[in-house]
């Protein structure tokens, strides 16, 4: 394959890759949403919707920098994920959240160490499908 052909071939993967992560990240945010909206509150829904914000952070980052390898995607969101997590602690995504609900959707309410290690597995799980995917579809030299 020509250099020429083989920009074109990677451009095109990163390309499939964004309106994949796109799609993927449309339907995370709509089932993240059915779980909040139309289950009851109990300690499974809560997990659910964390793995799906975690999921919605990797894919989120994949849709901005999809040339970005798993293991990088993965800390990146795994970065966001905590840091959301422990800013909580200040209380303050509480009160915005009181005072206008959809913050919550993004920044949650309070503090819960179980987050933490469901966002990590979730991420994990995230950039392990995507390195077995990438690897199918990445150009060959």
């Amino acid at each position: 394959m020509t250099r020429d052909g083989a920009s074109a071939s990677v451009a095109a993967t990163r390309r499939a890759r964004r309106f994949g992560a796109a799609g993927l990240l449309a339907l995370t945010v709509a089932a993240g949403l059915l779980v909040h909206t139309l289950l009851p509150d109990t300690p499974a829904t809560d997990i659910a919707g964390d793995a799906l914000y975690a999921a919605a952070a990797y894919l989120a980052v994949v849709f901005i920098a999809p040339r970005l390898r798993p293991l990088a995607v993965g800390a990146i969101a795994a970065t966001w994920c905590v840091a959301v997590e422990l800013f909580q602690l200040t209380g303050l995504p509480l009160a915005w959240g009181a005072m206008f609900p959809p913050v919550m959707l993004v920044l949650g309410t309070v503090f819960d160490a179980r987050d933490l290690v469901i966002y990590v597995a979730a991420i994990a799980l995230a950039a392990a499908v995507d390195a077995v995917s990438t690897r199918r579809t990445r150009p060959r030299d």
